[in-house]
């Protein structure tokens, strides 16, 4: 950069985030950021930490101790739980039905230990008895992890029953809830989840750079139990414990992520005012009506409606239609933000995000107005003027 050129502030254009994340940010979530930071010990932080320690537990309907967010994105979470639960030599069964399966195996390798790889086609949810049958094969495994909602894909695993085939064996089980968290069931104490995962910019509506994680009264046995120290000194939860424990004296680990936190704090309040189960039912519900305006439209899922992501739909491209040029009108016309496929899926599909706060009616028949607007000007083989009407009958 030349010395004499002025840069000036950035100011980033208002768009409706509709693509597989980041999703649109509530207004409160936002304003809660600008308030004075303080300090990261400040006793009235302290307590701001333990009020989101409670309210992560509500969100993760859990009990677990040791329920915090990682300051960082989701995919640290992802590394916490691998790093602190996985060490050199062990043997992990790694299911995998989308992109983010494969990173889980990249952190079992990086690890040294052995991973095990239980493969489903892409769009489908893993297999169960594929499970079973690896975990026979491999009595000397002490881990079993899985994707609950495969982003890439939008894919959901019935997650009750693999933690109680790899219990049966005798496992922890990690599980990937970037994507679920906040949009569709996630009962941790109930399904007997060892180590779970998420992110904030899903169906939390909040900003990246948090990852909230949960470990299990066993998960947190085998911490303390380990025999190799964990790979990173950053995500040891053996230190991260001593700032995010109990009482108002903590030992300094880091520094908190100050103003992300009380957006984080601000996303659960609005949560818990919602009702968990509330969500739920408006992340089906506004799915209803986005599905039934793609299918007028002629378009259809890649995921079978019973393992069907409410939040994350993946719609195959019509022939012809290039897909990249239609999401870059979508951007520049209209200021709406879809996804491109990812991995096998790659040019074959748009992920549209129904998440937390862009998961609402006006949403939905915007999409489908805009997206008609644009295939329609293409000339793409799609049934024009459909969408909306369809998608109008089912708006709650």
């Amino acid at each position: 950069m030349a010395t004499n050129e002025t840069i000036s502030t950035f100011i980033p254009p208002v768009r409706t985030l509709m693509g597989p994340g980041p999703s649109d940010v509530h207004p409160r979530i936002l304003n809660a950021m600008g308030r004075p930071t303080i300090g990261h010990l400040d006793p009235m932080f302290v307590a701001m930490m333990d009020e989101v320690k409670g309210l992560l537990q509500y969100a993760f309907q859990t009990k677990n101790e040791l329920t915090i967010p990682v300051s960082a994105p989701g995919s640290a979470g992802m590394e916490t739980c691998f790093v602190n639960l996985v060490e050199p030599g062990d043997t992990v069964i790694v299911c995998q039905n989308g992109v983010f399966g494969g990173r889980m195996k990249e952190n079992v390798e990086r690890l040294g230990a052995t991973a095990v790889m239980v493969q489903d086609e892409w769009g489908q949810p893993v297999d169960p008895n594929k499970l079973e049958e690896a975990l026979k094969a491999h009595p000397e495994a002490s881990t079993v992890a899985f994707v609950h909602a495969e982003t890439s894909t939008g894919a959901q695993s019935d997650a009750e029953t693999l933690c109680r085939i790899a219990h049966t064996h005798d496992c922890l089980v990690i599980v990937d809830a970037v994507t679920s968290l906040g949009g569709t069931p996630v009962k941790v104490d109930e399904w007997g989840i060892d180590a779970i995962y998420s992110g904030t910019q899903k169906c939390l509506s909040c900003t990246p750079g948090l990852s909230p994680v949960s470990f299990s009264t066993a998960a947190v046995a085998r911490i303390k139990a380990r025999k190799h120290p964990v790979q990173s000194w950053f995500l040891d939860l053996n230190l991260v414990m001593g700032y995010w424990g109990e009482g108002a004296k903590r030992a300094y680990h880091h520094t908190a992520p100050v103003n992300a936190l009380y957006g984080l704090h601000e996303a659960l309040v609005i949560l818990q005012e919602e009702g968990l189960e509330n969500a739920w039912v408006r992340h089906q519900n506004t799915h209803l009506a986005l599905r039934a305006g793609f299918e007028a439209m002629g378009l259809s899922f890649v995921v079978p409606e019973a393992a069907r992501l409410p939040q994350l739909n993946a719609v195959t491209v019509p022939e012809g239609v290039d897909e990249a040029a239609v999401r870059g009108r979508l951007l520049n016309e209209f200021n709406l933000e879809i996804g491109a496929g990812l991995g096998a899926l790659a040019g074959k599909v748009w992920r549209v995000g129904l998440m937390g706060h862009a998961c609402n009616a006006k949403n939905v028949l915007f999409c489908l107005g805009a997206l008609d607007a644009v295939l329609s000007d293409m000339g793409a083989p799609i049934t024009r003027g459909a969408a909306v009407p369809a998608a109008q009958v089912l708006i709650v």
